[in-house]
């Protein structure tokens, strides 16, 4: 059996030729321009299949989401399945196969599409969002096929698609449409962390957008009396709003910031001339809102600030909600956030550090089905940036820790 550090550097270079294959099929969603995964699917599924995934037991299988807005008709997700010792509590490593468009070409220093080696980093859209997980997840479990070794737990890689829009194609239509997961199961995403591989993210804040409509009376600006402002009603409701924070006040460190937070974002276009008081306005809120707190609870005081505007500015108010999302966290002592962090330690020798986050992930849906989620990863953060890269010994670094996680 061969040393797993040195056996991911033996494969150092096949590493890079993955990620390489990878980078060169932009895999972008309709929302973005691009034409789903379907390509990048299948060049990873011949990958797969060359290197043994289909071999002694180990089975690859894919799942179709129908999307009539791409060529192929649908979304698909790979599922690798490596059989354990143990399956009743089978280990997950899920890392989504899209990735977003390059944005402005001119502040690449490369092409996005070519990947490029320079200094100990690959550059290249997607090399770290999510290539790097992906890549981490397949040889961690090419070390256990190569060697002829069984894993403790049965583990899945599942290679999901649709993760930078939303995941309607594919986790979400996964959790609903299959009977894939089991609340037994343990599910990493290496899909976010930090530069030491230090960070598990258990926890989400609950997430809440309001896309607020004021309706008023349009009239003359040198005549607000026989109008009613629509613009100022607006700008006093999304103080209301934003004064939630003081009512909705409790600290929580697991998160930073440790409290939550009610912020006017987005404002549409209402009138077109300065003299004109507007008859209609609206408003954007990004709200992040501590897990202790239900959204049905901020949701009735968004109710009573709303009927407070109407009946001191004349106007009606009507809001809608983009995105509501509130799920529990994954606890400390859960058995896949204690086994990643004993895996930690072990090849990083580090402690790791339990955090909740204020964006959303994925592990917000399965944390809602009842199923455990972390989130970790060691990254440099450069998803979505220009010349994006990633740092080779991360992906390394990442391989062997999940080695080790399969080993207990």
């Amino acid at each position: 059996m061969t040393k797993a550090s040195d056996f991911l550097q033996a494969v150092r270079g096949e590493i890079i030729d993955l990620e390489t294959l990878l980078t060169s099929i932009p895999a972008i969603a309709p929302e973005g321009g691009g034409d789903g995964e379907e390509k990048k699917c299948r060049a990873l599924e011949e990958w797969l299949r060359k290197n043994g995934f289909d071999k002694n037991g180990c089975t690859i299988e894919r799942y179709e989401a129908p999307d009539s807005r791409v060529s192929a008709g649908v979304r698909p997700s790979l599922v690798v399945t490596i059989p354990g010792q143990d399956d009743s509590q089978r280990i997950w490593v899920m890392a989504h196969m899209d990735v977003v468009p390059v944005g402005d070409p001119k502040l690449w220093n490369t092409d996005p599409w070519t990947l490029v080696e320079k200094d100990g980093r690959i550059y290249g859209r997607g090399v770290e969002d999510n290539q790097q997980g992906l890549c981490s997840a397949a040889f961690a479990a090419l070390y256990y096929i190569k060697n002829g070794l069984t894993p403790a737990h049965t583990v899945k890689l599942l290679f999901v698609a649709d993760e930078e829009n939303g995941s309607e194609y594919g986790a979400i239509w996964l959790i609903h449409n299959t009977s894939l997961f089991r609340k037994s199961d343990l599910v990493l995403i290496p899909d976010g962390g930090d530069s030491e591989g230090r960070t598990i993210e258990i926890a989400e804040k609950n997430l809440l957008w309001l896309r607020v409509h004021v309706m008023g009376k349009q009239t003359h600006g040198s005549r607000p009396d026989s109008g009613a402002n629509a613009c100022l009603a607006a700008s006093a409701l999304s103080l209301k709003l934003n004064g939630l924070e003081k009512l909705f006040n409790k600290h929580d460190s697991l998160f930073t910031p440790d409290y939550s937070t009610f912020q006017p974002t987005k404002r549409e276009k209402n009138v077109d001339s300065i003299n004109i008081i507007p008859g209609e306005d609206t408003f954007c809120m990004d709200c992040r809102i501590l897990p202790c707190y239900k959204l049905s609870d901020v949701l009735a005081e968004v109710d009573k600030c709303c009927r407070e505007v109407e009946t001191e500015y004349g106007v009606k108010v009507e809001y809608t909600t983009p995105q509501k999302s509130e799920s529990p966290a994954t606890p400390v002592t859960a058995p896949v956030a204690q086994k990643l962090a004993a895996a930690i330690k072990k090849v990083h020798n580090i402690d790791a550090e339990f955090i909740g986050i204020g964006g959303g992930t994925v592990g917000a849906e399965l944390r809602r089905e009842g199923i455990d989620a972390v989130v970790w990863s060691t990254l440099d953060d450069q998803a979505h940036q220009p010349n994006e890269y990633c740092i080779i010994d991360n992906l390394i670094k990442d391989a062997e820790t999940l080695i080790e996680f399969f080993a207990n």
